[in-house]
Parts: C-alpha cells; sequence; structure tokens
C-alpha cells in the first residue's frame, strides 16, 4: 500500500524508507478504508522489534498525507529470484524458511497475525538475512479492523479456513509459509490458474510432493514436512510456525545456515535484455526486485526535452520495466526528472552498462555515483570497454578491446589472490560493490587483461582507473 521513498532521519542519522498515502486522492469509503489499513500496518509491525522483520519507527498525518518511517531495507524481494528462475540449493531453501519462521513465530508470540506471506513480502538482505515485510491486512488479536467474510491475502497463498469463512488463527501463516516452501523446493507454485481455480485447488486439491514436481529424488525428506503445512484444516497443520521450523531443522538433519549464501545473493542473473529473455509474460513487473521500496516521485511531470516514447525504446531493444527500475534509482537522488534522463540516455547508449555509466556522470558527488552503481550492479556485467587512461599501460587497454576467446599460452586467467586484489583496491572507489563485481567479471575463460580492464571501466574517472591499474601492477 502507499508509495515508498527513501528519506533520512537528519536526528539520528540514518536513511529510512518512508511509506506515504494521498488520503485526498481517494473516494471517501476508499480512503477510510485505506487509510484504516495503512495504519494498522504501523500498530501491526511497530510493536515488533525482530531481526527478521522490517521495523516500524514512527506513524504520523500530516494535512492529506499519512505516512510511516520504517527501517531501510537493501535487497531483493524472494519474487524476484524467483522471476529470475533462481534455483535454490537445499540449505539456502532451509536457511530461508527457518528465518521466515523465526520471525512469524515472534509475531504470533506477539499476537500479530501477517495473514499475506508470499514472495513479494519476504525480502533477501545483500547480507544474506531475511525480512518479512508489509504488514497492511495483519491480523491483531486485539483489533476489530477485519470485516466479517471478508477474503483477504493473495490468490494462492490463502488457507482453505479464510476461503471458506471459517474461525482461523496463526496457523493461517504457516499455510503461506508451506506454500513458500513448496516453491522454493519445486521452482513452481502448488496451486495456479484463474482465481476461481485456485480457489479450488486450494480447498479441494492436494499439490503433488514438491520432489515430484522438480524431478529431485533428493527433496522427499521435505515432501511430508511441506504436505502437512499445507493441510486443508487447521488442525492437520503445524501448531506453530516454530513447530514447522523444528520439523523443517529435523528433516535437513544439517546445521542450519544463518543466512542465505553468498553465491546465491550475487549470482541473480540480471534481467535480460528485450528479445533476449525468456520472461513469463504472466508474472508481474520485475518491481519485485525491491518489493520495500517501490517507484518514487515518477508520476511526476516530464521535462520538455525531448525523450524516447516506450514504443521506440521497446523497438531500439530496451526492457520498459528495467528502465523503469533505473528511474527508481536515479530519482533517489535527483526525483522525478530521472524518468526523462533516463529515456534521453537509453537513446545515446548502446547497452544498459553503458546507459548507468553515463546517467552515473550526471550525478554530483562520488558517493551518490558509487551507490547509484551499485543499484544497478546486475547491469554492469558485461561492462563497456574503458577509455584509454592517462599513464595506464597502453597493452591492457588493446588487450581489453580485442574482445574475450579462449585462453591461450600467452594469456591466463586471474588467480583467486589477483581477483581478492583487486576488489580490494576497486573498493576504495566503489565501496562494497566492489567484491560483486570482481567475482562476476573473473568468469571461467576471461583473461586477466580482460578482467582488469572490465574492472576498471567501471570507474568515471580517467585518473581513477588509471590509479587502478597502476596500482594493481
Amino acid at each position: 500500500m502507499g508509495v515508498v521513498y527513501k528519506s533520512f532521519d537528519p536526528n539520528i542519522r540514518r536513511p529510512v524508507a518512508l511509506k506515504t498515502i494521498r488520503r485526498d486522492l481517494l473516494d471517501d469509503d476508499g480512503a477510510a478504508a485505506f487509510s484504516a489499513r495503512f495504519k494498522n500496518e504501523a500498530q501491526a509491525a511497530g510493536n515488533l522489534i525482530h531481526p527478521g522483520i522490517v521495523a516500524v519507527y514512527e506513524y504520523g498525518e500530516e494535512d492529506e498525507y499519512a505516512y510511516i518511517a520504517m527501517e531501510y531495507v537493501e535487497g531483493s524481494s524472494l519474487r524476484y529470484y524467483f522471476e529470475q528462475k533462481v534455483k535454490f540449493g537445499a540449505k539456502d531453501i532451509v536457511s530461508i524458511l527457518s528465518q521466515l519462521l523465526d520471525a512469524l513465530q515472534y509475531a504470533h508470540e506477539h499476537g500479530v497475525w501477517h495473514r499475506d506471506i508470499k514472495p513479494a513480502n519476504i525480502m533477501i538482505m545483500n547480507n544474506g538475512r531475511v525480512k518479512v515485510a508489509d504488514f497492511g491486512i495483519a491480523r491483531i488479536e486485539t483489533s476489530t479492523l477485519t470485516q466479517v467474510g471478508a477474503i483477504m491475502g493473495t490468490p494462492g497463498f490463502i488457507a482453505p479456513e479464510q476461503y471458506l469463512s471459517h474461525e482461523f488463527d496463526c496457523r493461517i501463516d504457516v499455510f503461506s509459509a508451506g506454500v513458500v516452501l513448496y516453491q522454493l523446493l519445486a521452482g513452481v507454485a502448488p496451486f495456479t490458474g484463474s482465481p476461481e481455480s485456485v480457489m479450488f485447488k486450494v480447498c479441494h486439491e492436494t499439490p503433488v510432493p514438491p520432489s515430484v514436481a522438480a524431478r529431485d529424488p533428493s527433496l522427499e525428506r521435505f515432501d511430508p514436512i511441506v504436505l502437512r503445512a499445507l493441510a486443508k484444516r487447521a488442525q492437520d497443520r503445524y501448531d506453530s510456525a516454530a513447530q514447522f521450523r523444528e520439523a523443517l531443522l529435523q528433516a535437513h538433519a544439517q546445521p542450519v545456515n544463518p543466512v542465505v549464501s553468498e553465491e546465491t545473493i550475487i549470482c541473480a542473473p540480471p534481467l535480460a535484455p528485450a528479445g533476449r529473455g525468456t520472461q513469463d509474460p504472466t508474472s508481474g513487473p520485475a518491481a519485485a526486485r525491491s518489493a520495500a521500496l517501490p517507484a518514487m516521485g515518477l508520476t511526476g511531470k516530464e521535462s520538455a526535452a525531448p525523450t524516447g516514447s516506450s514504443a521506440t525504446l521497446i523497438a531500439a531493444g530496451w526492457d520498459i520495466d528495467e528502465l523503469r527500475r533505473v528511474e527508481q534509482h536515479l530519482a533517489h537522488f535527483i526525483g522525478p526528472v530521472a524518468k526523462a534522463m533516463v529515456r534521453r540516455a537509453a537513446g545515446k547508449s548502446k547497452d544498459y552498462a553503458a546507459l548507468v555509466h553515463r546517467l552515473a556522470e550526471q550525478l554530483g558527488t562520488a558517493t551518490e555515483r558509487s551507490e547509484f552503481l551499485q543499484r544497478n550492479a546486475h547491469l554492469l556485467v558485461p561492462a563497456p570497454a574503458p577509455a584509454v587512461p592517462s599513464g595506464a599501460d597502453q597493452a591492457t587497454v588493446v588487450v581489453a578491446r580485442s574482445g574475450g576467446g579462449p585462453l591461450t599460452q600467452h594469456t591466463r586467467a586471474p588467480t583467486p589472490q589477483e581477483v581478492a586484489r583487486a576488489a580490494q583496491l576497486l573498493a576504495v572507489h566503489m565501496g562494497p560493490i566492489a567484491q560483486v563485481l570482481a567475482k562476476r567479471a573473473a568468469q571461467p575463460g576471461v583473461s586477466r587483461e580482460n578482467f582488469l580492464a572490465g574492472l576498471a571501466a567501471h570507474l568515471i574517472d580517467a585518473g581513477d582507473r588509471a590509479r587502478f591499474l597502476r596500482e594493481f601492477g
């Protein structure tokens, strides 16, 4: 619900996410209901202090606006990973569910039922921690907000008792978490189709075990865990999220990783340009990549300067959803004019990497440029060839421009020590994202020279590029 802006708390000096709604833009009935849900979110999450739940700092109302100041989360939603067809290993699956169920158990113990657990509301942070977001339709035990007979939630994740208007408790979240676990294991959702079809399947059909759907016998140990969580009757499910978590850990029979692996986080593939990928046309817009931080200020008036139309950009091979994400990231620094700038720059750029670098050059400080590049890191591989830096080794640049190709007796791949050193030197200019860029650049078959030149291309300033190459040696 609402629009979320990245903001800054000058008193505590920390970034925050500022979620807002404009009540004057809603009709009378809608305004009352929407405002109530909005305040409900603040009340539900505001009393929950847990590392696995997005923290709420403050709720307020000012003229036609209502707002919630909450924890600023850097990461991607689980929905984004699913859209990108990322295959999770058993260790990461157990880590994600373990963290999710731990957060849900805490919420349930404090009288809050989320009621909308789904991939879009599960954030995987850049450090591998999992956080639950969006308590907009949460049920608080002391609340009278819920309407009798109202079905709330997302089709496919709603428990049978909600569809059937039966009494329900915290086990509706156990069911939804079971759906998430099924999709993590099988790679597909257990209940699909039209809303009516999904409702029938949820209430009357048992999905095939996830190991069968995934055609992976190694997952059979998880089948009874999932199917119990998806039981039609609440009394046949786990009594609590904690019990669900314990059963999952017993089936895993290994120490649980406290965070999602770095390999999974950095290897999530970037979205393909138009005409190159196979994105599911039925899936929602990939704005789910930053589910906790949707578009900021993109409804403002565009600049009078001519910009590419959507049709023109699509014809040129650009993915409009991807460009909108770049707009969102740029808007954090320059506001609504970001839309016009991105479309204008796209008309002058040959690929996404060149586009991101062109836009970064327009930002006023090195810190802003570094953060913008970090937000769009998945678009920077492959990177554009660098300009010849003054004082740099000419041979290095020539090799980089000659393109890839198999390694020969005259070339060699970078060693792990060289990759680590390059990341350390690049971090001086770009911060923590340097480690991710270095690992991505060290693809199999890439020569040491091309590896270095590719990393140097991420540095906008020619002097910085020369210094990077010189210090690496």
